[in-house]
């Protein structure tokens, strides 16, 4: 027969054999808490009772004592992975009733008993809950109401023996939780498929009295900002949670202007509660939520759980802790999960506000933001001009709307996957989108943006994004501000005193710079020039350029251009004070500058003062079947030097420039797309070349550093004879997937998510790096390179280098430094900290 165990300060209790609960129980009695007598059942005796072989329930109520009216709890080994709801006033039967009616009185019997009846018959008996839900609890009669209603559904007197009602109770729960729909639902909050669930059995301290009797709950932290305060509320007569779920007549817990207090009631309950609240804070080491009943002015506490809080109370109690001294700094680094601190960098939605969801994405750039729905680049400029804030909606962004994604809030599209052009540019810009919104029906000609529900938006509506969740919400919700505090950068130069890789950002702008630089980035690992290039007058001479019919024209129009990007890198340098500035050369095919529509060709050609047939020609002819495999990267650059000429000259006079004001700068430029040795041998001449005629004109020396980036399947095979002409290696992950996996990271998002439900792949490799197909190139392509050339420096600089699990990665294949969009660079240097911690533990253990 399954056994128990009485809950004692010596008992063999573990977490992994009886659960959180049971071993929190146990940890309340070593600190001489007044908790009742509570049995605990492991893991394999409550797999056992859903088999059918149940305790011998008789004695284990015999353990109570006479007459016992006991509670049951889950106990899973972690809280969130849920469980089935506690059943209270076990025991309670017509005797008992009778016997408690005498006591404490009639009306508080009633309530006890048909509390339990309605748990048993709803929760046990698995009845119809509308026969026992509506019951007016406040009737007179509404216990003789539900004792009928159970005898109605069932044929048969509601059970009057304690120990079956125990060995019910139990089944019931044991059974529950081997559900397929339970183990679906816990194994999507990351439980295994063979989690276990504990029991724990416990005398029921049943908040009812004559004299000053009642439950609350009681925890010492805001769950919102972290900081120091008691909160929580107690109400009289009452069980369980009920302060909580009916507020009517609940005490504040401290004196408190607008109302009566625990504190001014219960003076000895409430000292006891704070001085237990200290304890737990200290010996237990966590910040805990403590479940309290007092029954006759005696007080007992029922539980304690972990105070369930936001990413930012969260930083906030363990770097307060590890000040205090009572964790370690590793361990107040372990305690934050680093993606959550993306809610301090952004904006975030109330989470305890209600939601009204109107569409739901993919979540592709975190933090949230208002405004009113703008349907194109242009609308949302205007918006911004006038002040207002808006969400661009598009089906899918492109090159020309990063004007308009500057302007805006937030980033809304029907199309695209977590690599898409509007995902990376808004985690870029810091911006909230929502990528491959499903159920969106978009029509621009109207304005109009239509759900499957039936919901009509019109340009102009107030919506919120939420890009943590990847909903849309109605209307304008509370949010909740960033918290770039003094503690959230203390628990950052603590990651730093530990990490062992480098974290550098994805910047392209001086703003982009700034960012990198707040976030305390070592330097910039991949700046995309191009999109320098679409400023209004700069996009300009960038179309005459194209449609310069000789080198010598095209040279004239990059000339113009020159000093506009001197003078963006000379002011990344400036921004980055000495930091490595990895600059990408041009890497888009040209007619991504070109207008797409009749009425932009016509614009265009009145522009340049050309014939519209000579600009539809030139637009037909620049177009190719498929533009990402096409003439771009150092393809271009080969075909049509003087865009890389005009690009290293700028580069070196900026350095020049730079370096007059500050530290020396040794500029990193890196050549995209490259899939043979060759290709690098012809552009490093160039490059030289150039070198040469700016030292010579300036009459100053500077040195600079070569490398590729490797993002095509070949670089990586390829890599020895690469790394013998490249100062440095860049693995540039997300066109490796794309290339590597066959698949379109801007339409992947129409079927990833079916893929990954289904089993196809575990995740999307585009938001989380395949380390077994795409990894395995990496492997090659570090092993290879550093064969041929020992001190070349290898990175990533795709938006996986952001990623906790990207960074592993990289740790284990030895290379240098990660790469990402700026607000991800906390992120990564909290993830490559924890990282050194684990495998020290690891060591320790072994």
């Amino acid at each position: 027969m399954p056994g128990y165990t009485e809950i004692t300060p010596s008992a063999e209790i573990e977490i992994q054999l009886h659960g959180g609960r049971a071993k929190c129980l146990q940890r309340l009695l070593r600190l001489d808490m007044p908790v009742p007598k509570t049995l605990g059942l492991a893991f394999d005796a409550v797999h056992s009772i859903a088999a059918g072989h149940l305790p011998d329930t008789a004695a284990m109520m015999a353990e109570f004592g006479e007459d016992p009216i006991v509670s049951v709890r889950p106990s899973s080994e972690d809280p969130d992975w849920g469980g089935p709801g506690a059943i209270l006033n076990i025991g309670m039967n017509d005797a008992h009733h009778a016997k408690i009616a005498k006591e404490v009185g009639k009306e508080a019997a009633d309530a006890l008993y048909l509390r339990f009846i309605q748990a048993y018959a709803i929760h046990v008996a698995r009845l119809d809950p509308d026969e026992f839900e509506v019951v007016d609890t406040n009737a007179s009669d509404a216990l003789e109401q539900v004792l009928q209603a159970y005898e109605d559904e069932t044929d048969e007197r509601f059970p009057q023996d304690p120990a079956q009602q125990l060995s019910e109770v139990l089944r019931s729960m044991a059974r529950a939780w081997e559900g397929t729909t339970a183990r679906i639902l816990r194994q999507a909050k990351g439980a295994p498929a063979d989690a276990g669930l504990g029991l724990v059995v416990q005398k029921m301290a049943l908040g009812v009295g004559a004299g000053e009797s009642g439950s609350g709950v009681i925890q010492f932290i805001s769950e919102i900002t972290g900081e120091r305060t008691v909160k929580g509320r107690y109400l009289s007569q009452s069980q369980g949670r009920d302060a909580l779920i009916d507020g009517e007549g609940a005490l504040f817990l401290t004196k408190d202007d607008r109302g009566p207090s625990m504190e001014e009631r219960c003076q000895a309950c409430f000292a006891d509660l704070i001085e237990y609240g200290v304890a737990c804070r200290t010996r237990l080491r966590e910040e805990m939520q403590i479940e309290f009943t007092i029954e006759n002015g005696a007080l007992c506490i029922l539980d304690a759980v972990r105070v369930p809080r936001s990413s930012r109370a969260a930083v906030r109690v363990a770097v307060s802790m590890a000040n205090e001294g009572i964790i370690t700094h590793e361990e107040a680094l372990m305690r934050v999960e680093p993606r959550a601190l993306t809610e301090l960098l952004h904006k975030q939605v109330d989470w305890k506000g209600t939601r009204d969801v109107a569409l739901k994405g993919i979540a592709a750039s975190p933090g949230a933001a208002q405004g009113r729905i703008v349907f194109s680049a242009i609308a949302a400029q205007a918006s911004d001009a006038r002040g207002e804030p808006c969400v661009l909606v598009r089906r899918e962004t492109a090159p020309e709307d990063i004007r308009g994604m500057h302007s805006a809030s937030a980033v809304l599209t029907e199309r695209g996957g977590m690599s898409s052009h509007a995902a990376v540019i808004a985690r870029g810009l810091g911006l909230p989108c929502i990528v491959g919104a499903r159920g969106m029906i978009l029509n621009t000609r109207d304005k109009i943006l239509k759900t499957l529900d039936g919901r009509i938006f019109k340009e102009g509506d107030i919506v919120t994004i939420d890009g943590s969740t990847g909903e849309v919400l109605v209307g304008a919700v509370n949010l909740l501000e960033p918290a770039l505090d003094g503690v959230f950068q203390t628990l950052l130069s603590w990651a730093d005193d530990i990490r062992d890789i480098g974290v550098r950002a994805n910047a392209d702008t001086p703003d982009d710079a700034q960012t990198a630089r707040n976030f305390a980035a070592q330097g910039i690992g991949l700046c995309r020039t191009e999109h320098m290039f679409f400023e209004d007058d700069r996009l300009t001479v960038m179309r005459e350029m194209i449609f310069a019919d000789s080198p010598e024209d095209r040279a004239a129009a990059l000339e113009r251009l020159l000093p506009m990007q001197r003078a963006d890198f000379t002011r990344l340098f400036e921004i980055m004070q000495g930091q490595p500035v990895c600059i990408r050369l041009f890497d888009p095919p040209l007619h991504e500058f070109l207008p797409h529509s009749r009425e932009g060709m016509r614009e265009l050609a009145g522009a340049l003062d050309l014939p519209l047939s000579d600009v539809t020609r030139r637009v037909e002819a620049l177009a190719e079947f498929n533009p990402m495999l096409g003439m771009r990267g150092v393809r271009l650059g080969i075909t049509v030097p003087e865009i890389y000429d005009m690009q290293v000259r700028a580069i070196f006079e900026a350095t020049i420039e730079a370096s007059r004001n500050g530290a020396p700068i040794v500029p990193e430029i890196m050549i995209p797309l490259v899939s043979a040795k060759r290709e690098v041998e012809l552009v490093k001449t160039r490059i030289e070349a150039v070198a040469a005629a700016v030292r010579t004109i300036e009459g100053v020396e500077f040195d600079y550093r070569l490398g590729v980036m490797v993002e095509t399947p070949r670089a990586a095979l390829r890599a020895s004879d690469i790394a013998s002409c490249s100062s440095f290696l860049s693995f540039g992950t997300n066109d490796l997937t794309q290339m590597t996996y066959g698949l379109s990271r801007d339409d992947a998002g129409r079927f990833m998510g079916d893929y990954v439900q289904q089993g196809v792949f575990p995740e999307d490799p585009f938001h989380m790096l395949d380390t077994e197909g795409v990894g395995e190139l990496l492997m090659i392509g570090a092993e290879r390179g550093r064969e041929a050339n020992p001190d070349v420096v290898l990175s990533i600089c795709g938006e996986h280098g952001g990623n906790p699990e990207s960074i592993a990665f990289c740790r284990s294949a030895g290379f240098d430094y990660v790469s990402c969009s700026p607000f991800r660079v906390p992120v990564a240097r909290l993830a490559a900290a924890q990282l050194v911690i684990q495998e020290q533990t690891v060591s320790d253990k072994d």
